[in-house]
């Protein structure tokens, strides 16, 4: 006869956000407590599986993500169940959520993983796009298959991807920093790959190692199901493959750069031609000064940028970072919230309500991180927060103590834009070290782009562009700050083979 199995506290585990950070989480979950059900609640009809998992060092991993069927999770760990709906309502002190479709789930530990949402310049109107998730890209995908000119606003990883993408179609990009990829790069990394938006693209594809597969059918019968105004999960690395990002022109790239600048205004054609205002027309190249002369095109839409330039487009993609989406979750409790905007975590991932824990872009981190960590709203940080805040759960459930995560002492990105290699390390852009730090530099034009932040001799970060097998070495280099001022410039060497010094 079985042993009766002892009564478990009333209440499930439950996990909101079928993300990265989620999904993660709910796995995790599911392998402590084989014997418990794992509720999963989610908005999308799919949900963000991690596939060919890879850990390149200590630190760095590389993963690509893939939209699957919420009924493959369940086959692959039974006590997991998903439930298709939003979030109503939380009741913290009741230990209650409430979803959309009426029902209530009692939890004794829950953990909010429900993302972020994207920043629109505008909302509501017809002709602004905003890019974060699946849905979006098939929507952009539509329209620019008539368009003539976009507009991209932003400058962070989805604004580079899609510039480098969008072919035979006028793009406009105004970003508000000196330079592209500000969120990424230095202005020396975004020369490097700015000369290859002016270059022709390599015919052949390089074959992606992302195996994709969608269930289209199911996936849009399932879609048609949910609200439209639900935002689906994040996109993955590679999410334009397989879009056909094709406008309507002959050419290539025809890219325009605005810089220091925002959008001011944004006009409807109706609007625009009352006001009897001037738009511009594209420079003919890159190297020629704008020549200020009238665009008689008629355009659906305008944007005034702060720096008084007023361009017409098909349309605009609003590419301006994400807001943390805590919005079903803050009304009636008190959660305290970081300067984001998002649920504050301490070092074991706990909001400050009791048995609630969040993980992922709707969370900031508030623990006193080490020297050369920093949170930034990235896949990877979403998949290790997600697996730290399952263990931490269940060692909170067993009354065991844990160690911080070993993810966390150093902040480590690898990923790839204009089919180049890119990993960032620590402080890459020197956040938060003052003056007090000196660059070193090493460039091959067109194949690798090098750069170190150093500080007392020792290596705070690095950015690392192509294929330069640098990352393990300096991924070392910065985690036992070893002082490398007797080296100096032999450092970037490349005819010292760096990694025999420091095996």
């Amino acid at each position: 006869m079985e042993a009766a199995r002892p009564p478990s506290i009333p209440g499930k585990l439950v996990v909101v956000g079928g993300g990265i950070a989620g999904v993660t989480c709910a796995e995790q979950l599911a392998i402590h407590f084989p014997s418990e059900d794992i509720l999963l609640i989610t908005a999308s009809p799919v949900i963000k599986a991690i596939t060919n998992f890879k850990q390149v060092s200590k630190i760095l991993e590389e993963f690509d993500v893939e939209e699957q069927p919420s009924a493959m999770l369940e086959n692959r760990f039974p006590n997991i169940k998903v439930i298709q709906s939003a979030v109503k309502r939380l009741k913290s002190e009741e230990h209650c959520i409430l979803t959309e479709d009426g029902s209530q789930h009692i939890y004794k530990q829950l953990c909010l993983c429900a993302g972020a949402i994207p920043k629109l310049i505008c909302e509501g109107n017809p002709f602004v796009l905003g890019i974060r998730d699946t849905d979006s890209a098939q929507e952009f995908q539509k329209q620019l298959t008539n368009a003539k000119r976009i507009m991209i606003v932003g400058n962070g990883g989805i604004a580079l991807e899609l510039v480098y993408e969008v072919e035979g179609c006028e793009v406009i990009w105004a970003i508000k920093d000196k330079a592209i990829g500000n969120t990424f790069f230095d202005a020396g990394a975004a020369e490097f790959l700015t000369s290859k938006l002016t270059t022709e693209k390599p015919e052949v594809k390089i074959a992606h190692k992302r195996t994709r597969y969608t269930t289209e059918k199911r996936k849009n019968e399932a879609r048609t199901k949910v609200k439209a105004s639900n935002v689906g999960s994040a996109l993955g690395p590679d999410w334009h493959e397989g879009l056909h990002l094709k406008g309507t022109k002959e050419f290539f790239h025809k890219i325009h750069i605005e810089t220091m600048c925002e959008v001011k205004q944004v006009y409807l054609q109706e609007e625009f031609t009352i006001l009897k205002k001037e738009s511009l027309t594209l420079p003919r190249d890159h190297h020629e000064k704008l020549v200020k002369s009238t665009d008689k095109e008629r355009w659906p839409v305008y944007v005034e940028l702060t720096n008084g330039k007023i361009y017409g487009c098909d349309f605009i993609v609003s590419a301006t970072g994400v807001t943390p989406n805590v919005e079903p979750f803050v009304h009636g409790n008190n959660f305290n919230l970081g300067q984001d905007g998002g649920l504050k975590v301490d070092d074991h991932m706990h909001t400050s309500l009791p048995d609630i824990y969040a993980a992922g872009d709707i969370c900031t981190a508030s623990w006193k991180p080490s020297p050369v960590w920093q949170q930034m709203r990235l896949w990877t940080q979403a998949r290790q927060m997600g697996w730290y805040a399952a263990k931490c759960m269940a060692a909170d459930c067993l009354g065991d103590s844990i160690d911080m995560d070993f993810s966390f002492e150093l902040f480590a990105h690898v990923t790839k834009f204009f089919n180049y290699k890119v990993v960032i390390l620590g402080k890459y852009n020197a956040q938060g070290l003052g003056s007090d730090h000196e660059l070193m530099l090493r460039c091959t034009k067109g194949q690798e782009y090098v750069k170190v932040v150093m500080q007392n001799g020792r290596m705070m970060g690095a950015v690392l562009i192509g294929e330069t097998d640098l990352e393990e070495t300096f991924e070392n280099l910065i985690l036992n700050q070893m002082d490398l001022s007797s080296y100096g410039e032999d450092l970037l060497d490349p005819n010292i083979d760096i990694e025999d010094y420091f095996d």
